[in-house]
């Protein structure tokens, strides 16, 4: 990133979109769909060029892109009206489908998808390798209560997920 910061030089950003694509995507659509997701993730690349400069070379670059991204995700729920509350202990989004399923990865997913927004959140930041001061820094929240969303969200897949096995 400090390359493309200083440089501005298409290649840069080139190898940076080759590394952090995949992980960008996936977050974005365990939180959103598809379409959205492609959309957000187009966007936070614009914020990338358009912003370079606001990077600080002591942070992760990945945590930056994700910061800008889940910005970006909220702002869109915001704006069409897509959570059904936003306060501290609630937020998703309303049109997370559900179905039936038939084995243990598609039981996870659905499982994710029943936790709120901030514990689905921090469940899936750290699953992407950030650690819990990272989360905090991303989603701008304290240590304490990412640990305590971690330590929830566990629970309640563990929960949803119990008997799974038995099937």
């Amino acid at each position: 990133m400090l390359q493309y910061q200083e440089t501005g030089k298409a290649r840069f950003l080139k190898e940076l979109v080759e590394q952090h694509y995949d992980d960008l995507l996936h977050f974005l659509i365990s939180q959103s769909n598809a379409h959205l997701a492609a959309d957000i993730t187009q966007k936070t690349w614009l914020k990338v060029m358009e912003k370079r400069h606001y990077y600080q070379s002591h942070n992760k670059f990945k945590a930056w892109l994700f910061t800008i991204a889940r910005r970006l995700l909220i702002d869109e729920f915001r704006k069409h009206n897509r959570l059904t509350e936003l306060n501290e202990t609630h937020l998703e989004a309303t049109d997370n489908p559900t179905h039936e399923y038939s084995d243990i990865q598609s039981h996870f997913n659905a499982a994710l998808l029943s936790l709120n927004f901030y514990l689905r959140e921090a469940f899936i930041l750290q699953q992407e390798g950030f650690s819990v001061s990272e989360i905090a820094q991303i989603t701008n929240e304290e240590f304490e209560t990412i640990k305590s969303r971690l330590r929830y969200a566990k629970k309640q897949l563990r929960t949803l997920l119990e008997g799974l096995s038995d099937e």
